[in-house]
């Protein structure tokens, strides 16, 4: 199977590296789904979404992302977020608070649910 190289890297610490089959990432134009050998292209993403990378062995990764880019060359993959945590280590039950507590009536608002809901994606948990 093919594979590609994928480095996950957040402004204060690489996130992610390794071997994939596949990635899949919210963009500013549009879901995007990265096999090996994908044309190569430059894509910013969402300011608060959901990166899953489909490793050559083991299960798949689920990293919140906001803000930054991603750079694919036809045999590696860069993500460079501003932010990135690994679904795994997301505390659930604060996220949920989070995304409870925001104010939708302004921007700020609206951002902070969006972080909160990309965290739980990111967690596996399904939106409500």
């Amino acid at each position: 199977m093919a594979e590609m190289q994928v480095d996950l890297v957040a402004v204060e610490r690489k996130v992610w590296s390794g071997t994939a089959e596949f990635v899949f990432a919210r963009t500013s134009v549009g879901e995007i789904g990265i096999l090996p050998r994908h044309e190569p292209l430059i894509a910013q993403l969402v300011d608060a979404g959901m990166v899953r990378i489909d490793p050559s062995d083991g299960e798949s990764v689920r990293v919140a992302v906001f803000g930054g880019f991603l750079s694919m060359d036809g045999e590696k993959l860069t993500i460079l977020a501003e932010e990135a945590e690994l679904g795994d280590q997301i505390d659930v039950s604060a996220a949920q608070q989070d995304r409870d507590r925001a104010d939708t009536d302004d921007a700020a608002g609206r951002a902070a649910k969006a972080r909160a809901e990309a965290r739980l994606a990111a967690a596996g948990q399904a939106a409500e």
